[in-house]
């Protein structure tokens, strides 16, 4: 029989009949982890256990742990919802329901808006559903049959008129009575899921077209256990005391405006954080030998072919005319860097050279999924691209995870995980030149005594990278740092230095974010700290508050002393009590409130209350200036 060759994530390979399933090799391996196993990869596919793997390549088994074990669960959450709302409402036609980050979502075509109120009528039906144990299983079929099962849903035939045109064969797949059209990567019986929470409904438009038809989109979520579900709505209540829209309005930070959808509106207080962390990371860098530069922000189309983004990334990319040419907004600050790298001739001695941006770009992203500063279209990096020779690829390399180290675990406190994502399936370049790049990310994690998990087919399109998983105070994972390898880049764009022997080579290039989305990152440590921000990034450190009108003249002199200091202070003189003053500081999260009266003034000093209610009387103005000077030096 004929055999085909699977590649697990750990390197080895090992030969298995052709038409094996996923669940038989689950089962060999062990049986916790066939019970635990949802789906598997193969390639960049999930695929279900039952489907018989007719082809080798790189091949894992996905469980709860992996983000496409949950997806899968959630993939086949979002097929019973359908199943759920088209039982429950006959005139409502189910359109399109994929998996998110965080649970799924299913659009729905309704003459009748749903509520929330809706929800517990379908979430039983659900629960009816799973619990009746039904088979999903997979149909390949042609195209007259795929219209012809769909034949009561406009949306499904448009699509598959869309997808029919690209190859000759459809996908299908029923539980039980109810069929659906999908490509696939669900779990293998609606059993698999134990629990089942609808979160919210929201509009939506057919393909995202505000001149096609208006949806209903329910969001939900799944579990494998039923536990799991009152630990997450347990930490969702906790998260929404934390959320960042919640606690940006409350504190005055941003705002979110319909007159731009997807960007954010940096209020002062937001702005003064903001500032603080770049003033933070420009420093870091200057003393690891970063370069500074500001590059455009739109660049011609030739550009973009060039670098490879015109065909792999187009559809998240805005576009514009100038002068009758076609330019692009930079979803990515590497082109610029290599048109700057480019633009000097170098010499081996003057590798590495470290080019740094806090670049703004621009990508397209869904109405739907936007989600306040975690998921905008507008954003800025604190983008860096080093180029060096292939013998300082490994310090690089090194050099970044210690400045991600730093951030993460001594400046934020943040514990975090690593991942290896490999080549995705849409790559550029030679499958050579992306082992190449692998096995050496695969050497320098190992050398440097790094835990990581290999994640497949996650890499960029131009090269393998190091992933940085943050974990905040909710025990919430944040993809955020990042190193890239690239081999292809530099080819691309004919990138050279001049070697030892007096001969043009190509340099390496490494791509790295630390913060990621400064956006994002902000949203984070928002929620994380809940609001209340360590004194060095406060926006506000301490509020003068005057306990009456006769001290007011004091309380100016105050503020002033400290300001002047470099203390980032407010003054409060309003005709209010000391007790509704004090109450307000507290809810606005300042660290240190300071009462100034009659035996301040008299004696020349301040009296400091911290976050914590702590009380410090006869304290001189410069003796708390050094104080706050000294939680700014050590990030506290």
């Amino acid at each position: 029989m004929a055999k085909i060759t699977l590649e697990f994530p750990d390197g080895s390979k090992k030969e298995f009949e052709k038409g094996i399933t996923a669940q038989k090799i689950a089962e060999g391996i062990g049986p916790r982890l066939a019970k635990e196993a949802l789906s598997a990869q193969l390639g960049e596919k999930t695929i279900e256990l039952e489907l018989p793997i007719e082809e080798g390549g790189k091949f894992k088994i996905n469980t709860w742990e992996d983000l496409e074990g949950k997806k899968s669960l959630w993939h086949t959450g979002a097929h019973v919802l359908a199943e759920a709302v088209r039982s429950l409402y006959k005139d409502a036609r189910n359109t399109i329901g994929p998996p998110l980050e965080e649970g799924f979502y299913q659009d729905f075509y309704t003459p009748r808006p749903f509520t929330p109120d809706d929800f517990e009528k379908i979430e039983k039906k659900m629960m009816e559903i799973i619990k009746s144990k039904r088979k999903i299983e997979r149909s390949v079929v042609d195209k007259q049959t795929a219209l012809k099962k769909m034949k009561d849903n406009k949306f499904k035939q448009e699509l598959i008129e869309e997808f029919a045109g690209e190859k000759k064969t459809i996908t299908l797949y029923t539980q039980g009575d109810f069929i659906d059209l999908c490509k696939g990567g669900h779990v293998s019986n609606t059993d698999a899921i134990k629990a089942v929470k609808l979160l919210k409904v929201s509009s939506a438009y057919w393909r995202g077209d505000q001149k096609k038809e208006s949806l209903q989109r329910i969001y939900g979520i799944a579990f494998p256990k039923s536990g799991m579900l009152d630990d997450y709505l347990k930490m969702k209540e906790e998260a929404e005391k934390r959320n960042h829209l919640k606690l940006g309005k409350e504190l005055n930070l941003f705002s979110m405006q319909q007159e731009a959808p997807g960007t954010v509106f940096f209020h002062h207080k937001g702005a003064t954080i903001w500032n603080t962390l770049v003033d933070f990371s420009r420093k870091e860098h200057t003393k690891r030998g970063y370069q500074e530069v500001i590059a455009p922000i739109i660049l011609k189309k030739e550009m973009w072919l060039k670098s490879g983004h015109w065909n792999h990334y187009k559809e998240n990319m805005y576009f514009t005319k100038i002068d009758k040419e076609e330019y692009a907004i930079k979803p990515m600050n590497c082109p610029g860097h290599m048109l700057i790298y480019k633009n000097t001739r170098h010499s081996y001695r003057d590798l590495p050279i470290r080019i740094s941006e806090f670049g703004m770009v621009h990508r397209h992203e869904l109405s739907g999924v936007l989600n306040g500063l975690l998921r905008v279209r507008k954003f800025t990096q604190d983008d860096a691209h080093i180029f060096c020779t292939p013998e300082q690829v490994e310090e690089e390399v090194a050099g970044v995870m210690e400045l991600i180290d730093y951030y993460y675990s001594k400046v934020f406190g943040f514990e975090y995980k690593i991942e290896l994502s490999t080549r995705p399936q849409k790559a550029m370049g030679s499958a050579q030149l992306w082992e190449k790049a692998e096995s050496t990310l695969k050497r320098i994690l190992d050398k440097n005594g790094k835990k990581y998990k290999i994640n497949e087919g996650d890499g960029a399109f131009y090269g393998p990278k190091i992933d940085f998983h943050i974990k905040d105070s909710l025990g919430r994972s944040w993809q955020l740092g990042t190193v890239q390898l690239d081999f292809q880049m530099p080819e691309k764009f004919e990138l050279t230095y001049i070697d030892k022997n007096d001969k043009e080579e190509r340099p390496v290039m490494l791509h790295r974010v630390v913060f990621g989305s400064m956006e994002r990152f902000l949203a984070i440590l928002l929620e994380h700290y809940a609001g209340a921000f360590p004194v060095w990034l406060s926006p506000v450190q301490c509020r003068v508050i005057s306990v009456g009108e006769k001290y007011n003249s004091y309380a100016q002199k105050v503020h002033k002393q400290l300001i002047e200091a470099g203390v980032r202070s407010e003054l409060d003189i309003r005709p209010e009590t000391v007790g509704f003053k004090v109450r307000e500081a507290e809810m606005q999260k300042i660290p240190y409130v300071l009462n100034v009266g009659e035996k301040e003034e008299t004696a020349g000093t301040i009296a400091v209350r911290d976050r914590g209610g702590k009380l410090a009387f006869g304290v001189k103005t410069g003796e708390f200036a050094q104080k706050i000077e000294k939680h700014a030096h050590e990030k506290n």
